[in-house]
């Protein structure tokens, strides 16, 4: 597979939480059927069986030939990442743009819930790695955009994952999300002149960290996309 930018047109048939939650999890899981993708998504198989037919008409997923059958057909994801690399898209389909942001943060929020939820019951090695942190930052546009960038190199530094292919012993599908995301209360007192308020200056003159790893003072111290 490979990587797949957005123009306006894919923009816009991405443009709904339960089409980026099916191209997220055929590209994690590999390929599957309408009932099955609804089973995992808790949904109407007519409802995710429509959405496979819009995204294949976009492109993103094609039938699987060699799995389906007269009474069922498979999906598979044609790319493996999904990004925006036009910078005008925003101001072009403002919409669009807004619908696509809010079904991949809608598709983290909920891994993350269940993979919470998941918690108590996994093995100690996985306890202690399990990280929630987050930090407040004072950053310009461009050292955002640098961050972003060192960041993600860091990550192609690790084993992508891929349905079916070799890893060594213990290895586990691990999900690291990334977001880097201005403030919208200082935004809003930017806009008015008020300047930030006193709790996000203290938060970003101390910083804060929710995961156990972090409380306990050992911590390190992060799609699937779409």
């Amino acid at each position: 597979m490979t990587d797949v930018i957005l123009d306006a047109k894919g923009l816009r048939a991405l443009a709904h939480p339960v089409r980026v939650q099916l191209v997220g999890l055929l590209r994690v899981f590999g390929p599957s059927t309408a009932t099955r993708l609804a089973e995992r998504l808790g949904i109407a198989s007519g409802a995710t069986s429509y959405h496979l037919r819009q995204l294949a008409a976009a492109g993103f997923v094609v039938e699987d030939a060699d799995r389906g059958n007269a009474r069922e057909r498979w999906w598979r994801a044609v790319h493996h990442v999904t990004r925006i690399d036009d910078k005008d898209l925003a101001e072009q389909e403002p919409e669009a743009v807004l619908g696509f942001f809010q079904g991949v943060a809608a598709g983290q929020t909920l891994l993350t819930q269940l993979a919470t939820a998941a918690y108590p019951g996994l093995p100690r090695p996985w306890r202690e790695a399990f990280e929630l942190s987050d930090w407040n930052l004072s950053l310009t546009p461009q050292e955002a955009v640098e961050l972003g960038s060192e960041l993600r190199a860091v990550v192609d530094r690790y084993r992508q994952h891929a349905p079916g292919a070799d890893v060594p012993a213990g290895a586990e599908r691990v999900s690291l999300i990334l977001q880097l995301l201005p403030d919208p209360a200082a935004a809003e007192a930017a806009e008015t002149g008020q300047g930030a308020p006193e709790a996000a200056q203290a938060d970003a003159e101390s910083g804060q960290g929710t995961s156990e790893a972090a409380q306990a003072d050992a911590g390190r111290g992060p799609g699937c996309g779409a």
